[in-house]
């Protein structure tokens, strides 16, 4: 019996350096290469919602779209190691009070998601983000972090990255989105599939208008500076 343990114990000391291995190789290979599609992509593309998705370097995004995001989804995303600490407690706290469930989800994270896991809100999944955002954090520059978030990232239904959204809702490459643009691609992010940027509904234009405010903000405070 207990050679029997030992056994297992050994067999799963090596599948965890195993899958370790390969996790860092993964993320390291990711740095220098672009994404080709996600498990949410191909999850929905054969789900029967088609699949737009462009891959562009940031040299070819508006840097209107990069303060954009940071202001409405992560306005500390230059200056943290990947985790919002302050915000993921006051999510564990609304979640604890049965508020309506909500998380504390950095741009770090959000592209750990998306580029490597699949869609769940279970603990292993949660698990797993935290493992791939802390591999991100370290072999990726937070330039290299925003590119991949910005070319993956869901903003319609089968529609991926900021060059196909920008040509979906309106009618022009990434490098040509202006500031207004810009900010109603930002405010969809949450609820891509729902919300419209181009016709926005009342509730987008709105917040557009106050994230275009907050980018003011972001340029000026230099909360960009990380990924000219």
């Amino acid at each position: 019996m207990r050679f029997t343990v030992r056994r297992l114990l050994r067999l799963l000391m090596a599948l965890a350096v195993a899958l370790a291995a390969f996790s860092v190789g993964w993320v390291a290979l990711y740095r220098v290469v672009p994404v080709p599609a996600t498990p949410l992509m191909l999850i929905r593309a054969a789900g029967g919602s088609g699949l737009e998705h462009d891959w562009v370097p940031m040299s070819e995004i508006s840097p209107h779209l990069a303060r954009a995001v940071i202001a409405s989804e992560d306005t500390l995303f230059c200056g943290h190691g990947g985790f919002d600490w302050a915000a993921i407690e006051g999510a564990f706290a609304d979640n604890e009070e049965g508020s309506r469930l909500r998380g504390g989800s950095t741009i770090s994270q959000q592209t750990a998601k998306n580029a490597f896991l699949w869609p769940d809100r279970s603990w292993t999944r949660k698990g797993a983000e935290a493992w791939f955002t802390l591999l991100i954090e370290t072999l990726w520059p937070k330039s290299r972090i925003l590119e991949v978030y910005l070319n993956i990232v869901e903003w319609d239904d089968g529609v991926y990255g900021a060059e196909a959204a920008a040509r979906h809702h309106f009618k022009k490459p990434a490098s040509a989105l202006t500031r207004r643009e810009a900010a109603l691609l930002a405010i969809v992010l949450p609820n891509p599939r729902n919300w419209s940027p181009n016709p926005p509904g009342a509730y987008v234009a709105r917040r557009a208008g106050i994230i275009e405010r907050r980018m003011a903000v972001v340029e000026r405070d230099g909360l960009a500076d990380c990924v000219k």
